[in-house]
């Protein structure tokens, strides 16, 4: 049986399951990379008052305490993908930087708007001058292996360069590791991007956050539409986000059950390479299979995991497998 990517990002579980014949509910996901772990949410939602246009300052108050900024330092978009195809649309600049493999909208989001395209393999060659003025895309840690890079040194390179800054902290919340936001204060052309559906197991909740100097935001919000996210959406993530305990619980069971995925990858002879990740994914070099051969093993298990090959300067070698409960990671540890 030959599976088809039904999607480019991971987590289609209908398509996947319609392949091999079961219900979605019967698919064990280790392909996408939203937290198996969810927060208490306590809203009524047939309870919400729909009538009336929704504000959001109950929303971007929490999320602006979260990242320590003020207010008026962040604005919130239909989710992070949206955010970035705004912030590429209003910059308006003629050539980007991409250090990769990296989230695949980026490059989608580049073609789009016409810009001019570099891509730096951050495997082998980090430390490439890039062209003065461009917009540098930086995603940490990153994806698809989960990487955290220290970019201090990279942006003080970045800053000669006059260039401007976009690091994508989309899981930055999965580790003790500290975010780039101070160096809004320091930096006029530096954006940091939030993806509050990670972290808060929400993927169908669309709410992303972009960061950056007071004056960034106001005219990047003077080019935008009032409404951009529903009572539903934003009720949600305020409920997640009043539920206190989760973000210490929720780092400390992904944490355990990744060391238990590491050692269950390392065990495995089908596996040549386990990459070292600080989030909630690890990305792993198949010995002597393709991922679309190593997906056909894990069909009678109903496993889906994540084909990296389309992500630049990976091939066929390459999957990405996201951390999950235990019963899960058990079923692939029996499949291995």
């Amino acid at each position: 049986m030959d599976i088809k990517p039904s999607s480019q990002h991971g987590g289609d579980i209908k398509s996947f399951s319609q392949q091999i014949g079961c219900t979605p509910s019967e698919v064990i996901d280790l392909s996408s990379n939203i937290n198996f772990v969810q927060p208490n949410i306590t809203v009524d939602f047939n309870s919400l008052d729909i009538s009336a246009y929704p504000t959001y300052e109950k929303l971007t108050e929490p999320i602006a305490q979260l990242y320590s900024v003020d207010p008026c330092e962040l604005e919130l978009f239909n989710g992070a993908t949206t955010a970035i195809y705004t912030l590429f649309r209003h910059l308006n600049l003629n050539h980007c930087t991409l250090y990769a493999p990296l989230y695949l909208e980026y490059e989608k989001a580049s073609r789009i708007h016409n810009y001019q395209i570099t891509h730096i393999n951050r495997f082998e060659n980090i430390e490439q001058e890039v062209e003065k003025g461009s917009l540098i895309v930086f995603v940490n840690p990153s994806t698809p292996e989960g990487t955290f890079y220290d970019v201090d040194r990279l942006m003080k390179e970045w800053t000669k360069k006059e260039c401007t800054i976009l690091i994508d902290e989309s899981f930055l919340d999965f580790t003790p590791f500290k975010s780039a936001v101070p160096h809004i204060h320091n930096y006029d052309k530096l954006y940091i991007l939030k993806s509050m559906t990670k972290f808060y197991s929400s993927a169908g909740i669309r709410v992303g956050a972009l960061i950056s100097n007071q004056k960034n935001i106001q005219r990047i919000q003077a080019q935008e539409p009032l409404w951009k996210i529903s009572q539903f959406d934003s009720h949600y993530l305020q409920s997640a986000l009043n539920d206190k305990h989760f973000p210490m619980s929720s780092k400390k069971l992904n944490d355990k059950n990744r060391e238990y995925l590491i050692k269950i990858l390392e065990n495995s002879e089908f596996i040549q390479k386990v990459y070292p990740s600080s989030s909630n994914f690890i990305m792993i070099k198949l010995k002597n299979l393709s991922a679309q051969e190593f997906q056909k093993k894990l069909i009678p298990y109903k496993i889906m995991i994540r084909d990296c090959s389309n992500f630049k300067f990976l091939d066929q070698r390459y999957v990405r497998i996201s951390v999950k409960g235990k019963e899960a990671l058990e079923v692939l540890e029996k499949a291995l």
